[in-house]
Parts: C-alpha cells; sequence; structure tokens
C-alpha cells in the first residue's frame, strides 16, 4: 500500500495544516471513517446496516450536531456526540433527534456520555499491559 504523506512523516495533522495553506474547502472536514466501523468486530456487516446508520448520522448532522457517530448494535443506536454537545441531545433537541434515529430502523436510542471515541470497537479488543 502506497503511504506517501505517511511515509515523509505527515500526520492527519499536518494534512489538516497543508489544506489550510492551500485553501482547500476540505481543511475542516470533519473526520469521517467507513460506516463499517460503526459495526463491532465479527458482527455481519450488511447493506441495511449501513443505509441505517448513514441515514441517523444524516439525520444528526441535519439537526446541528457537528460530528457523531452512530454506533449499530442491533436494534439499539448508541450515538456519539461531541461532549460540548450531548446536553442538546438530552435538551431540546431530544424529541427529534429520537424520532429521526427511530425513523432510521433503531428501536432504542442511547447517547454515550462519553462522547466521540475513534476506534470505539476497536479499543475493547486491546489489551492493555499494566505490568
Amino acid at each position: 500500500m502506497l503511504r506517501p504523506l505517511a511515509d515523509a512523516g505527515v500526520d492527519k495533522a499536518g494534512v489538516r495544516r497543508l489544506a489550510r495553506a492551500l485553501g482547500l474547502p476540505s481543511a475542516e472536514k470533519p473526520a469521517a471513517p467507513c460506516l463499517s466501523s460503526r459495526i463491532p468486530h465479527f458482527q455481519e456487516v450488511t447493506p441495511v446496516k449501513l443505509a441505517q446508520i448513514e441515514q441517523a448520522e444524516q439525520a444528526l448532522r441535519g439537526l446541528g450536531f457537528s460530528d457523531c457517530r452512530v454506533r449499530h448494535h442491533g436494534e439499539v443506536a448508541r450515538i456519539e456526540l461531541p461532549v460540548a454537545e450531548i446536553a442538546l441531545a438530552a435538551g431540546e433537541l431530544r424529541a427529534p433527534l429520537l424520532a429521526a434515529v427511530r425513523a432510521a430502523g433503531f428501536r432504542t436510542v442511547a447517547v454515550d456520555l462519553a462522547g466521540i471515541q475513534s476506534g470505539a470497537f476497536t479499543l475493547s479488543l486491546v489489551e492493555v499491559d499494566r505490568g
């Protein structure tokens, strides 16, 4: 696999700095990992699940959330938002958020109080050596 920027020592923050310097509109765009990363390891990735996730995330962005992840746990959607926006999800946007995520095909909606966690499903697979 070719990774010219990584091979040159340019990390994600460096890519954003370069994009800003070049005036690229994507410089401030939030990270957009593959939708399949919202499905737990060892669970089947299906077009239906991916569509549910995509519909729910589009609805959350439509409600004004700056970033979000909808983790697919069968009938349960676990919503990850920036910590500063969690109060909105439990407050004034609770009813439209609930309706939008249920309309995507989820029965239960949970907001993760930890906020957005990159690699959330992978974290449980990583063993930490505390010895």
